[in-house]
């Protein structure tokens, strides 16, 4: 049975939204106040956080996973959609702070004035991201919610953001210490490993969200075929096909071969295959076409064949 959870996920959602909103607040004001620049690109990655929130809100309204009259199938798609807009976020982030270092770069470098006090508030900011990061991705994997642990991977990248930065901005106030005006560079310098971090955070989403959407094999058609043939009065099966997302929710499709010559027993027999299937990938729908004894086919999936179909 499909479980909905999206009480919760908005719960969530709200509070880490919330704490976002207060991270990117403190990190613009800082990144201005000391014209950083790594900072002020954290900031905007931060933004994303708050946007991405924001979405996943909206995403979550419309992702029930009870079926209606114009989706048969359940809503849940919408929270790989939303999956999807937070890669969008991270891309246009990444391009803005790759800009920002580069137009730094040629027009001249603006120097950063950091000292102590600023640095404790980045650490303040740090511990709000990581506690962020593993209360989303807890709850996430606890409810299955894309969703979550999508935006969980989104804050973790901003945590390996803010200690590169933080990193940065540590040599920047030591510059005027070891008389090194050079080290004023390492702001700039460090703005080009936190736009990869980024790039990496929203490939990372599209890489997990996007084979649901475009309905991947959820499950190999082997190992369903395995679990049928052990129920008794099933000789064969083929044209096995799979889709969703296992643990989430996976749609099976068949064509079952039974030893059955009445509607009774053969019912019995797809009944005792749903619910075998139910009990290894549950929650699954599976849709069965029931074929007579003499029927023969060694297909097991589309293209895909086995050298035998003797059970």
């Amino acid at each position: 049975m499909v479980q909905d959870n999206r009480s919760e996920v908005r719960k969530v959602l709200l509070i880490t939204l919330l704490l976002n909103l207060f991270v990117m607040g403190l990190k613009a004001v800082v990144g201005f106040w000391t014209g950083s620049l790594s900072l002020q690109a954290d900031a905007l990655h931060s933004v994303t956080d708050s946007a991405n929130n924001v979405l996943g809100l909206m995403a979550s309204r419309f992702s029930s996973p009870l079926p209606d009259r114009t989706h048969p199938y359940g809503h849940q798609k919408f929270e790989a959609v939303g999956a999807l807009g937070i890669a969008a976020f991270l891309g246009i982030a990444c391009f803005e702070i790759l800009q920002g270092a580069i137009e730094r770069i040629f027009q001249g470098l603006t120097p950063v004035n950091i000292s102590a006090p600023e640095l404790w508030l980045l650490l303040i900011v740090l511990g709000v991201n990581i506690f962020v990061t593993y209360y989303e991705r807890g709850v996430g994997q606890r409810v299955g919610s894309p969703i979550l642990i999508a935006d969980a991977q989104h804050t973790m990248s901003d945590v390996w953001v803010t200690i590169t930065v933080l990193l940065g901005l540590i040599g920047v106030w030591q510059a005027r210490v070891l008389h090194l005006p050079q080290l004023q560079w390492l702001d700039v310098l460090f703005a080009f490993p936190v736009a990869l971090l980024v790039f990496w955070s929203g490939w990372k989403v599209i890489k997990e969200n996007l084979p649901w959407l475009v309905d991947e094999m959820a499950i190999a058609p082997e190992a369903i075929r395995d679990i049928t043939l052990q129920v008794p009065g099933v000789i064969n099966c083929h044209d096995i096909a799979s889709r969703g997302l296992l643990g989430r929710q996976v749609f099976i499709e068949m064509h079952l071969i039974v030893q059955a010559k009445e509607v009774e027993t053969a019912h019995k027999i797809t009944e005792e295959v749903e619910s075998r299937l139910e009990e290894r990938f549950s929650p699954v729908r599976v849709l069965i076409h029931v074929e007579p004894p003499d029927y023969q086919s060694n297909q097991v999936s589309f293209e895909s064949e086995i050298q035998s179909v003797d059970p």
